[in-house]
């Protein structure tokens, strides 16, 4: 089990209550467009090796997944 005791989806997601979105602890076993269309465009990505994992970096400001936390310099492109 991970860090805390809630449940997680088939994805390894599950909704996040502090931060809003998604959270997850795993890779998502579908593509990132999949998983895009499957949950309204709302992903989040804990880490670059989440991005990484299914393709999604870099990610630009705007676009799905995109967070501030990803953006080590502030540039608008996450996980380059």
């Amino acid at each position: 089990m991970g860090a805390h005791g809630g449940g997680l989806a088939a994805d390894g997601c599950h909704n996040d209550r502090k931060n809003g979105g998604r959270h997850c602890h795993r890779a998502p076993a579908q593509p990132v467009r999949e998983v895009q269309r499957a949950f309204g465009g709302d992903v989040y990505y804990p880490n670059c090796a989440a991005a990484r994992a299914v393709g999604a970096a870099p990610i630009r400001a705007g676009q799905a997944g995109y967070g501030r936390h990803l953006d080590r310099d502030g540039d608008g492109r996450a996980c380059e």
